[in-house]
């Protein structure tokens, strides 16, 4: 396992699912760490406490990233609490799907504010305080590289954007020997898309593994990139899909 010691890792959207399995990760390779939630208050102190119970540091922050300002300022609430950044996690998503004759103009703007506006803000404010040995590293999605239906215009166009957001990073801060890059998860078992669901079986059927991936899965990625074995790797990204894109 990576060894963390001293680091700060901020992840966004840390409270569940993916987002909490990172969390956890990066805690037990000894990074202190802060998670942003929206709304789910108790299940976000509930992965705090258990960083704590195991020895760790953690703090939570009320953070919508829908909200333009939100992003740097979660970032320096990171700084101000525990004197810096190392590791940024842009994990927290806004997931739309739908026919494209459906797609609201409000949808269309929340998935450009949490997937994209937000990463990029995030990015600029902890660039400023991070040092030779950062790391951004941003979750995106196997829909980056494979649309294999319709209902997935927006996911397409944002994992998209999220790459050239990602390359655009890694020339600008690879100087001062900062990392940028992306996870893209495939079918991962989560609550928001149970390996139980409707489409499960559909989803299994485009990998090629033939299942599911857990949420341990992708907290392992991000544990790679985030440590000593990632400092060579920037804009790019990392298919942790199960044969999805293949």
């Amino acid at each position: 396992m990576s060894d963390l010691t001293g680091k700060v890792a901020l992840v966004t959207g840390g409270s569940r699912g993916i987002g909490a399995a990172i969390s956890q990760r990066l805690a037990d390779a000894g990074a202190a760490i802060a998670l942003t939630y929206v709304q789910a208050a108790d299940q976000a102190r509930a992965v705090a406490e258990q960083i704590e119970a195991n020895g760790g540091r953690a703090t939570v922050i009320q953070a919508d990233l829908a909200r333009p300002e939100t992003a740097a300022e979660a970032v320096e609430q990171v700084v101000r609490e525990f004197g810096r950044i190392d590791i940024l996690v842009n994990n927290a998503g806004f997931l739309a799907y739908g026919p494209l004759a459906e797609v609201s103009a409000a949808d269309l703007d929340r998935v450009l504010a949490v997937d994209i506006r937000s990463v990029f803000l995030a990015a600029q404010a902890a660039a400023r305080h991070m040092g030779d040995g950062g790391r951004i590293i941003s979750i995106g999605s196997c829909f980056n590289g494979r649309v294999p239906g319709s209902n997935f215009v927006l996911q397409a166009m944002a994992q998209s954007a999220l790459i050239g957001l990602t390359k655009g990073l890694a020339r600008e801060l690879g100087p001062l020997g900062i990392t940028a890059t992306v996870v893209d998860p495939g079918p991962i078992d989560t609550d928001m898309n149970p390996a139980h669901g409707e489409t499960a079986d559909f989803q299994r059927s485009l990998t090629a593994l033939g299942r599911y991936g857990e949420a341990e899965d992708i907290a392992a990625a991000v544990a790679y990139l985030a440590g000593a074995g990632g400092r060579y790797v920037t804009g790019t990204a990392l298919a942790v899909d199960g044969g999805y894109t293949i």
